[in-house]
């Protein structure tokens, strides 16, 4: 059974990074994250470009960067699904590579606001320990 679009997948409009660079981002994080594991289907392009408002061609384009990369396998007749890992995949470095993007760009907003590093790192450090 397929993983529900609309929790699976949030999008910044307003974001500089394109939407189909979002959904790619994110999918590879929930993989190497462990939250969707290799055999496990994927809500259809349907199904996310109506749940997100997006055009259907904009998820299509994500998930053929995702199969081209190998994160997700097409089956023919039955959709999407996460593929199997390579070993090493989802080794630490490849995780922290994973999240460098998004704390560059945190960064680079804390160094525009001029905030205190400190600061940001126990902001940082208090999110990290939420409940999601």
């Amino acid at each position: 059974m397929p993983i529900h679009s609309a929790s699976l997948f949030s999008i910044a409009p307003g974001s500089s990074e394109p939407i189909y660079r979002q959904l790619v981002d994110q999918a590879q994080r929930l993989v190497a994250g462990g939250q969707l594991a290799p055999g496990d289907a994927m809500p259809s392009v349907r199904d996310v470009a109506q749940a997100l408002a997006l055009n259907p061609m904009t998820v299509s384009k994500a998930y053929g960067i995702l199969e081209l990369e190998g994160v997700l396998a097409r089956r023919r007749g039955m959709g999407m699904f996460v593929a199997d890992a390579p070993k090493g995949r989802h080794s630490v470095a490849s995780r922290i590579e994973l999240l460098r993007p998004t704390l560059e760009r945190a960064a680079l907003e804390a160094r525009q606001l001029e905030l205190d590093p400190d600061t940001v790192l126990s902001l940082f450090t208090n999110l990290l320990k939420e409940q999601p």
